[in-house]
């Protein structure tokens, strides 16, 4: 049995650079794009400092949908976005396109709620010493959220890894494809059950990467 999950090691290691490719470009997006959107999140709710409602109306909606839309169902739908954008809707990059829509919508959210757990009296010293808008993120508030900041970002990351199992649907690859396509269609359920193995293994690291990080960096 050993032998038939090993006789695809080639094939193995390819998927998990192709995952490696999609999950981290995605958490890329995250960290760039999904940090000031939660940020923006925060700031324009009620009660808050540069409250804006008709703004924080639309965020919320634009990431509600994104977040509660069936991730399958949004990569097939943009489809010709990601055409449009990589000249091409089948392959890793590609696939790297719906995740990464995904990727920012959820983080931001969990960004939101990180930085919603900070004292309201943090913001109000921060203004009262003078600080200015940047240092007031950048300075406090991403400072005092920091360990929730990558407990967020691993929790993303795992369900990133999660996302890309379905890739294979538009050409992506990944360990997910490479257990449909070498275990569960020729029917070798050792060579699946190896696939499953490797994406365990590769959560259980994230899993544990993130939250020794978040605990070196909590000054509780």
């Amino acid at each position: 049995m050993l032998e038939n999950a090993f006789k695809y090691q080639e094939q193995m290691w390819q998927s998990i650079g192709e995952t490696f490719v999609m999950v981290g470009i995605s958490v890329g997006a995250a960290v760039l794009l999904g940090l000031p959107l939660g940020t923006l999140l925060y700031f324009c709710r009620k009660g808050q400092l540069y409250e804006n409602k008709k703004l924080s109306l639309v965020l919320n909606t634009l990431v509600n949908i994104v977040r509660s839309f069936p991730f399958l169902l949004l990569v097939v739908a943009m489809i010709p976005v990601t055409r449009l954008i990589v000249g091409t809707a089948i392959g890793t990059i590609a696939a790297t396109v719906p995740l990464s829509i995904v990727a920012i919508a959820y983080y931001s959210r969990l960004v939101e709620q990180a930085l919603l757990e900070i004292p309201r009296g943090t913001t109000e010293a921060a203004l009262s010493m003078g600080a200015s808008k940047l240092g007031l993120i950048f300075k406090f508030l991403y400072v005092e959220a920091r360990s929730g900041l990558v407990l967020g970002l691993t929790t993303s990351t795992i369900s990133f890894i999660s996302f890309s199992t379905v890739m294979g649907v538009v050409g992506g690859g990944g360990v997910g494809d490479f257990a449909i396509r070498y275990g569960y269609q020729r029917y070798e359920t050792e060579v699946m059950a190896y696939a499953i193995v490797v994406m365990i293994v590769l959560v259980q690291i994230v899993q544990f990467s993130g939250s020794t990080i978040a605990r070196l960096l909590d000054k509780k």
